[in-house]
């Protein structure tokens, strides 16, 4: 397998450090200098990729079977923007990705929209509100058609909110900034990080197609998130706040227009079992690795 992963932050280090070890090559992208040596721990190799694809990029993408895409694309365009990667290819994408065997594009499960705290699965109708969540969706569909156009697998990865080492909620809670918002009726999912990069291998190991919502068991209110934080780790439990008359920022506030259940028996179903399959196994092993600061 030779690895490149376009946007290896969090989520693509994560799946680096996960396959580097079985990868004939490994490399990540990342817009920063100062982010090239978190690439480079993880065993694979770093190059900058700032918009523009040099000659470095453009042999890393000519010899990669397997890719990975998790630049976000630009979710200023309210109707959505398409893939940043897809329109900065001159030539075509087979020209640029000649021996290419799968392609991960990891997504969000915001592209269901609302729907009023129900059950869903990968065959629920796709409604986005925000603007990041159409423009997922446009890109979804950008690489649904290049992928067809080449006759590559491709894996649409969902994913719920994500936490791991150095992003959850004993980091807010030892920072201060923890919230505990109360708004009756709302439930989130989420994912930790060591998931996405084991589903994500299962996925790529495999060249499967389809897509997969890639998240945990339980959806549940935010706040019991934060008081089970708090419970571990002693940590001051901050006071409720009303929903409605919290101060929040539009985009903070957005993240509550959508309330659903989101399922993920299908990628069960294609082998994966979930390392941490509720929030609160993951933030015990968290609190007890002690790794929970990053």
């Amino acid at each position: 397998m030779k690895l490149l992963v376009l946007g290896a932050g969090f989520s693509g280090r994560a799946i680096l450090s996960e396959l580097a070890p079985e990868c004939e090559s490994a490399i990540g992208t990342t817009r920063s200098q100062e982010k090239r040596a978190g690439i480079e721990a993880s065993g694979a190799k770093s190059l900058i990729y700032d918009g523009t694809i040099d000659d470095e990029l453009a042999d890393a993408m000519a010899s990669a079977t397997h890719l990975v895409q998790s630049i976000a694309p630009d979710h200023q365009a309210e109707t959505g923007s398409g893939d940043p990667i897809l329109e900065n290819l001159k030539g075509g994408f087979s020209d640029a990705f000649p021996a290419l065997e799968w392609i991960g594009y990891l997504s969000t499960v915001g592209v269901y929209g609302d729907h009023g705290g129900r059950w869903i699965d990968e065959d629920a109708e796709c409604r986005p509100v925000s603007g990041r969540s159409k423009a997922r969706l446009a890109a979804e569909e950008d690489w649904r058609l290049a992928a067809a156009g080449a006759g590559r697998p491709l894996a649409i990865i969902r994913l719920s909110g994500i936490y791991g080492p150095g992003r959850n909620g004993f980091v807010n809670l030892a920072a201060g900034k923890a919230r505990r918002l109360i708004k009756p009726g709302q439930v989130f999912n989420r994912i930790h990080v060591a998931d996405i990069a084991g589903a994500t291998a299962l996925l790529a190991r495999g060249q499967v197609p389809g897509v997969f919502n890639v998240t945990d068991d339980e959806p549940a209110p935010p706040q019991d998130v934060v008081e089970e934080a708090a419970r571990i780790s002693g940590f001051d439990l901050p006071p409720e706040t009303d929903f409605e008359s919290a101060d929040l920022s539009p985009m903070a506030r957005s993240f509550y227009g959508e309330n659903k259940r989101v399922s993920n028996a299908r990628i069960k179903d294609a082998g994966y079992t979930f390392r941490f399959p509720d929030y609160r196994s993951a933030l015990s092993a968290l609190w007890e690795d002690g790794n929970w600061k990053g």
